[in-house]
């Protein structure tokens, strides 16, 4: 039996953690007077320490998770990662591996291995993580690990000069954003009210670093933004790059993420943006349902990454899909390795994760990869297959 917005019942525990979340909103939202930005409502929802939905150990990663990442799909995709970190770290003589948002950590014990394969291994490997429920799950799985005496947590990056590859998988989509409607006067927010017992969304006034920011957006784009367009802004991307690049000397960084680039971004038929809810598999038609229970994501603008890059003081040094990428950089090979030592279901299994890796209607096209470098010269070779960069 589903409910009346069309989402299977929730269980009493569910209930009465994502009651707590709202409760925590309400009053959010009173000591606001009423009304809260998004990017508020999303950063509260997702971040508060004992309730958000990163930050509650509900392990938002597990088999029954409410979406599926590539490192949790298939091992495929760490090994094709560590064929081209290896190329990195080898054109600038070594250094050390930093992950922003490391989920259960994962990907970081699998690349770790895999190093060591290749005879690629780095220094340290630093994971930012921001939530104690996920440091906790990742210290669990790392232990471990042969390799995990090599990592370590860290609150922000080095301060210290450093060389290396900064890794943000499916991290930058999780940015709280700030939704926005144009206007006559340029574009007004779209904040979070109460409503009865649950949320609704309500203009306001846009604060002044909102409304330079959809003008420089508008600009930029072939056509400016049409009247009443809906969408959002990342406004704490850029930071995030200029923050990752600030003491890196030599090396790259690594955005692995859905996305487009800004003209196709905010093409004028994607009106309505690109904010998504999801709960048990199932995208919420609306994203202030079941606060704490939900992740909610919305895909990276390319553009702007590569532009705060730039301004940091790194060079574009690719751009591919998923799929152009994972070519590139062995697949094929790592598949026919796997598949010769595993057992007959799991070969299967492996065949079917390369089909949601790579195929255009999964995550073959949506998920894209960019590299910006510092300090290294030369073309990667994950993006020698197809490198899109002339899109952005």
């Amino acid at each position: 039996m589903l409910t009346a917005a069309g989402l299977p019942p929730l269980g009493a525990e569910d209930a009465r953690h994502s009651e707590r979340v709202a409760d925590f909103l309400r009053a959010r939202i009173a000591a606001t007077g009423g009304w809260l930005p998004f990017s508020r409502f999303m950063e509260s929802a997702l971040y508060e320490p004992g309730l958000g939905y990163y930050a509650a150990g509900r392990r938002p990663f597990a088999a029954r998770a409410d979406f599926v990442t590539a490192p949790e799909l298939s091992p495929l995709y760490a090994r094709c990662l560590a064929t081209q970190l290896a190329e990195i770290l080898g054109r600038i003589g070594g250094g050390r591996l930093l992950e922003f948002g490391a989920g259960s950590g994962r990907l970081a014990a699998e690349l770790l291995d895999s190093l060591a394969a290749r005879g690629a291994l780095p220094e340290r490997y630093g994971i930012v993580e921001g939530s104690a429920a996920l440091r906790a799950e990742q210290r669990e799985r790392l232990a471990r690990s042969e390799h995990g005496e090599r990592v370590e947590w860290l609150e922000r990056p080095p301060p210290e000069a450093w060389q290396g590859v900064v890794i943000a998988n499916e991290f930058v989509d999780a940015l709280p954003v700030e939704r926005f409607r144009v206007n006559a006067d340029g574009c007004e927010a779209l904040g979070v009210v109460t409503r009865g017992a649950g949320f609704a969304w309500r203009p306001g006034p846009a604060p002044a670093d909102l409304v330079a920011a959809v003008a420089a957006l508008s600009a930029r784009l072939p056509r400016p933004l049409p009247p009443a367009y809906v969408s959002e802004l990342n406004l704490r991307a850029p930071a995030w790059v200029a923050e990752a690049a600030a003491g890196m000397r030599r090396g790259a960084i690594l955005v692995c993420d859905y996305g487009l680039p800004r003209a196709q971004y905010y093409h004028p038929a994607r009106d309505g943006g690109t904010l998504a809810a999801f709960h048990r598999h199932r995208r919420l038609e609306d994203a202030l349902l079941r606060p704490g229970l939900v992740d909610l994501t919305a895909w990276v603008d390319f553009s702007a990454i590569a532009e705060a890059g730039i301004a940091a003081g790194l060079e574009l040094a690719g751009f591919a899909t998923q799929a152009h990428f994972l070519a590139a950089t062995g697949i094929d090979q790592e598949l026919a390795a796997l598949g010769a030592a595993a057992p007959e279901p799991e070969r299967y299994a492996l065949a079917a994760a390369v089909q949601t890796l790579m195929l255009p209607g999964e995550m073959g096209e949506r998920f894209k990869i960019l590299a910006l470098a510092r300090g290294f010269a030369g073309p990667l070779a994950g993006f020698s297959f197809r490198d899109l960069a002339a899109s952005l």
